[in-house]
């Protein structure tokens, strides 16, 4: 049981400290929620795309890493310095922080809206290094119920993150249009990141 709620956990921090960050996805769930337009299937178009590449990644690419040994050194040691260097950049960023706007564009019809989202999904590239490469390769490292666990985690995290940031937009943005929010934030995402990566190093 604590190794599948350490995996779970692992999941959870690591898929944290990648989908909590400022982008279009992000503004565009809370400019949405701000004008109430399409909430809850934006939200979970998003949770369930996540949810999805997360599902593959895991199932995919960490099975392979899973029947492959010698991947699970290469993908620990390549998912650590990328972890490193997100948490820099995520550090970096508090040192400069920004500020999340929704902007005041013309409201959106329904299809306008669904397509606007699954565009800003999974014409991303970056949802597939994070989702399919980094979670599945490193959630190889672990058995098939634990990598369940573990991909659970960073399920779960989109949920949590989709749904709060739509349905909580009129509360939230006021922080979020704060720099110092930001500031928080990315300091709490560089420590997680740099905390991962250490694990990986020493092969737990």
């Amino acid at each position: 049981m604590d190794s599948l709620l350490s995996a779970y956990l692992q999941g959870f921090g690591l898929s944290a400290g990648l989908i909590v960050a400022i982008g279009a996805q992000n503004a565009f769930v809370l400019r949405q929620g701000l004008l109430r337009e399409h909430v809850l299937v934006i939200a979970t178009i998003c949770f369930v795309s996540d949810a999805l590449l997360i599902g593959l990644g895991c199932v995919g690419f960490g099975t392979l890493v899973q029947a492959h040994p010698a991947l699970v050194t290469a993908v620990r040691w390549i998912g650590a310095a990328f972890l490193v260097v997100y948490g820099g950049r995520s550090a970096w960023a508090a040192l400069r922080p920004q500020a999340l706007e929704a902007g005041g564009a013309a409201p959106l019809t329904r299809r306008q809206a669904i397509a606007g989202v699954l565009a800003l999904t999974w014409l991303n590239p970056h949802v597939y290094l994070d989702t399919v490469l980094l979670v599945g390769g490193l959630a190889g490292r672990y058995a098939a119920t634990p990598r369940a666990a573990f991909a659970a985690g960073a399920a779960s995290v989109s949920a949590l993150w989709f749904y709060g940031l739509a349905y909580g937009a009129a509360r939230l943005a006021p922080l979020f249009r704060r720099p110092r929010t930001w500031r928080v934030l990315d300091a709490v995402i560089a420590l997680t990141m740099w905390a991962i990566a250490a694990s990986l190093l020493r092969g737990s």
